[in-house]
């Protein structure tokens, strides 16, 4: 598991910044502040037993619900996530940890949740990426991984639709640096006139109790709200610099009205 952390503390908060750069055909850039819960599933209730500011599948302060995520039914997250990785050869799976914004005052939305599949030596095997779009819409992209360095890279074509800017041309390459000390989660999509996009999430490790939850949430209250807002708000700026929605997007758009 690289250095340093207690095998008995596998879930972790993270603090750190959101970054988007985008190059052409208009410059822009955004950072924000927030907050990331890393829960290994196996151990979710031990959690919800242990923080009285935490509930699973119930209304807290902070929550996580199992059917945000995986096969969105309420099903088990891991065991859907462990059928992903023997379906890819990655038969070794010993625990599953998921970095990923909680609901905070019940309300939440991830535009990517991370699935590190880790051997019983603590080492990364399978990435399991779910991407969301404002839209209700998901997508999984995964990859098997050879975790013996500090930071893994590997790359994806892109298939699912997110920005109202962006088309379903180029691919991804993903930049990881596992849970330690810090997390790094960097996405840079290119198309064949180059790099398009670059996004990264890196934070700093926080123990997972209700002390450091209380201490965010008076921090960020509306850090789930401003993920959200943001994304609108960030898109808004865009379409003034004059970068015009995609086909797709604007048909999605009438397709909502017209529902």
């Amino acid at each position: 598991m690289g250095g340093g952390i207690n095998p008995d503390t596998l879930s972790a908060i993270y603090v750190g910044d959101v970054v988007h750069k985008r190059a052409r055909p208009k410059r822009h850039a955004l950072r924000y502040r927030v907050f990331s819960m890393l829960v290994d599933l196996d151990q979710l209730e031990s959690l919800d037993e242990k923080l009285r500011l935490f509930s699973l599948n119930r209304l807290n302060l902070v929550s996580l619900f199992i059917k945000d995520f995986g096969p969105r039914d309420g099903s088990s997250i891991a065991a859907f996530i462990r059928r992903k990785a023997a379906a890819a050869g990655v038969g070794d799976v010993k625990r599953i940890r998921m970095l990923a914004y909680p609901r905070i005052f019940g309300f939440a939305f991830n535009p990517i949740t991370v699935y590190f599949c880790e051997d019983a030596a603590g080492q990364t095997r399978f990435l399991v990426y779910e991407v969301s779009n404002t839209f209700g819409e998901h997508h999984f992209y995964q990859a098997a991984v050879a975790g013996s360095g500090p930071e893994i890279s590997h790359d994806a074509k892109k298939a699912f639709f997110v920005s109202p800017f962006n088309t379903l041309d180029g691919s991804y390459r993903f930049s990881i640096r596992p849970p330690d000390e810090d997390v790094f989660l960097g996405i840079t999509l290119s198309t064949g006139e180059g790099g398009l996009l670059t996004a990264y999430f890196q934070g700093n490790r926080r123990p997972l109790t209700d002390a450091t939850l209380l201490k965010l949430l008076l921090a960020y209250p509306f850090m789930a709200a401003k993920v959200v807002g943001g994304i609108h708000f960030e898109a808004l700026l865009l379409w003034l610099k004059g970068v015009p929605p995609t086909l797709k997007f604007r048909r999605k758009l009438k397709g909502r009205r017209q529902a």
